[in-house]
């Protein structure tokens, strides 16, 4: 973590962004606000989002970030609730979906993240690969499965819930979804400690099968070159808003604006898109100056509902339910 400061060691002013976008589409921006702003020291400090939540909370009577870039919106809901962000309607508030947004402008929506089935093409065909969330439990990928570890994720607890939400059902109870996760806990060989570890093992086959956000295995392929395909789940996925805010109490609240702006036009989702394989959230972005895979995911993939008030409300609990009832206790069932 960094030593965050006021001002950097050749006196200009550092601008703290607390972020789960990773290093690369990260150093991008750093360097292009930077350029356009030679009295600004970007620093940014890349964790999951459920770590910024709580970052967020432990200094929230000093903060230290400026901008919080990256998170699901059932993040920042809870974010909002707790008083932790700064109210901001930015210039292009017009050209979101409503479910994109704040009724009360704490954040806007960047990216549409679509959760996925990934696999490593190398070992797996694609005729024998999963094609929905129950294939995953088939007792063939007992013991290939490999996921991130679901509580400093955004991406994996939104899986997790969405499953949870998916079984309740007239019951009204969490009972079946944790049945379904105690089944996916069973042929779950690892939870990988970070995004790195969990890219690296399903590329050296370590775990054949994996459940993440389309974005970044889109990016395992086309960048870095690992084989790994996707497959989008054919009853539907959860499909996460991904959003910005300002921090509550920003010592730098016109740059913190200025950067919000600086990373959310259209020119610069258009290249997030291209280079960093996002999908934008604006509709004003024509659909032809993005990638064809962003085209292609547009016309395949069915949007699971998800309740976000439930989501809010149930979420921490569930998960604290699956850290100590459900994780690694499956195995041998």
């Amino acid at each position: 973590m960094l030593a965050l400061t006021a001002c950097s060691g050749d006196g200009r002013t550092v601008l703290t962004i607390y972020s789960p976008h990773g290093k690369d589409l990260l150093e991008h921006y750093e360097a292009g606000f930077e350029k356009a702003h030679p009295n600004v020291d970007v620093q940014w400090v890349d964790m999951g989002s459920q770590d910024v939540l709580d970052r967020l909370r432990s200094e929230a009577a000093n903060p230290q970030a400026d901008v919080w870039f990256g998170a699901p919106t059932e993040v920042f809901d809870r974010a909002a609730a707790a008083g932790l962000l700064m109210p901001y309607k930015p210039t292009w508030a017009g050209v979101v979906p409503p479910e994109a947004k704040s009724e009360s402008d704490l954040w806007y929506g960047t990216y549409l993240t679509p959760e996925v089935i990934a696999y490593n093409s190398a070992a797996v065909s694609e005729a024998d690969a999963p094609k929905d969330w129950d294939d995953v439990l088939d007792p063939k990928w007992k013991g290939k499965v490999i996921i991130r570890d679901p509580l400093p994720s955004g991406s994996m607890r939104a899986i997790f819930g969405a499953m949870i939400v998916r079984g309740m059902g007239a019951s009204g109870t969490p009972d079946s979804g944790y049945a379904w996760l105690r089944r996916l806990d069973a042929s779950t060989k690892e939870y990988a400690l970070d995004p790195g570890v969990l890219y690296q093992k399903l590329g050296r086959q370590e775990g054949l099968i994996s459940l993440y956000d389309m974005p970044d295995i889109a990016q395992l392929r086309g960048r870095l070159k690992i084989p790994v395909q996707y497959v989008i789940p054919s009853s539907g996925t959860p499909v996460l808003v991904d959003a910005i805010a300002i921090v509550k109490g920003t010592k730098h609240a016109d740059l913190a604006k200025q950067f919000y702006e600086f990373v959310t036009t259209p020119a610069a989702l258009e290249e997030a898109s291209n280079s960093f394989y996002r999908i934008p959230a604006r509709t004003d972005i024509p659909l032809d100056s993005l990638p064809q895979w962003v085209r292609d995911a547009k016309t395949k993939i069915k949007p699971m509902p998800l309740d976000r008030a439930l989501l809010a409300k149930h979420l921490d609990e569930w998960m604290r339910y699956w850290d100590s009832n459900i994780r690694n206790r499956s195995k041998k069932s």
